[in-house]
């Protein structure tokens, strides 16, 4: 039979005693899957932040290990892109970029990112308006309304003077052109509130790219998901507060972060029980 096969007779008994054996890969798939059941929006991780939770785990395996499996076991993802909505008040041109497209922190409430993004509904749109932290990728306040007036934008900015006070004195706060963010409203909101303003280049869209990011996660993993458009906006703010507030700060993997701390984490410094 070796000799029809064409195969050595060593190599024919090595198969037949390891035929019945999991294979390396088989075992790196069990905890592929323990880690994407541990939360519903974890199915939407890809290879590099099964490879971070895996690292989490306390198991070493490349990142190459890692998609082989995950493409075996049928975990990948196709990627998609967000756009933005906000469009630049040539009026203001001069307003100096403080960011420079450094979006590194040293410590919490330095730095600030913001924009608004739309989602499709039953009954409109609905748009969201957060805010986040630059130290470490948290959404530190949120507004979401039926409208993208200067007033949601201001709004927005009034719940991080609430939730965190004096601490949030004399940082940067970065936005794109969009005349919500230039408008006298706003500015002076930002005055009031020691808040330093910063504004992306015209047609830079990497200049909060960061901020962008945040965006194209929150419709990549929940909103392109479900039928948003055949819900009512409360039902989608309802689903996006759960996402941001439940799982994005607390529980989600954040590739910025080191080890992959949820931001809420790595703010408390709590690596919960983290393997070294």
């Amino acid at each position: 039979m070796c000799a029809a096969l064409k195969i050595s007779e060593s190599g024919y008994y090595r198969w037949l005693r390891n035929r019945d054996k999991v294979s390396k890969r088989q075992l790196l798939l069990v905890e592929i899957k323990k880690i994407l059941e541990q939360h519903p929006d974890n199915d939407n991780y890809g290879v590099k932040r099964i490879h971070t939770a895996l690292e989490q785990n306390g198991i070493k395996t490349s990142p190459r290990t890692v998609y082989r499996a995950m493409k075996e076991g049928g975990y990948l993802h196709k990627r998609r892109v967000s756009h933005g909505i906000t469009k630049a008040n040539t009026e203001v041109q001069e307003k100096e970029n403080l960011l420079k497209q450094d979006f590194r922190s040293e410590e919490p409430f330095r730095k600030f990112l913001t924009d608004i993004t739309e989602v499709p509904c039953r009954d409109g749109k609905l748009y969201v308006s957060p805010v986040m932290d630059c130290f470490n990728g948290e959404i530190v306040a949120l507004e979401m309304r039926d409208n993208m007036k200067k007033e949601l934008c201001i709004d927005t900015v009034k719940q991080l003077k609430r939730k965190y006070g004096k601490q949030i004195g004399g940082a940067i706060i970065h936005s794109d052109r969009g005349s919500q963010y230039t408008s006298e409203g706003f500015r002076e909101e930002l005055t009031a509130m020691k808040l330093v303003q910063s504004l992306s280049g015209v047609n830079h869209c990497y200049d909060n790219a960061r901020m962008e990011s945040f965006f194209a996660t929150l419709k990549k993993e929940k909103l392109y998901r479900i039928p948003t458009y055949r819900m009512s906006r409360e039902e989608v703010k309802t689903v996006i507060f759960r996402y941001i507030f439940g799982y994005y700060n607390t529980i989600r993997v954040n590739s910025f972060n080191p080890h992959g701390l949820p931001p809420a984490k790595m703010r408390t410094g709590d690596t919960g029980g983290m393997a070294a």
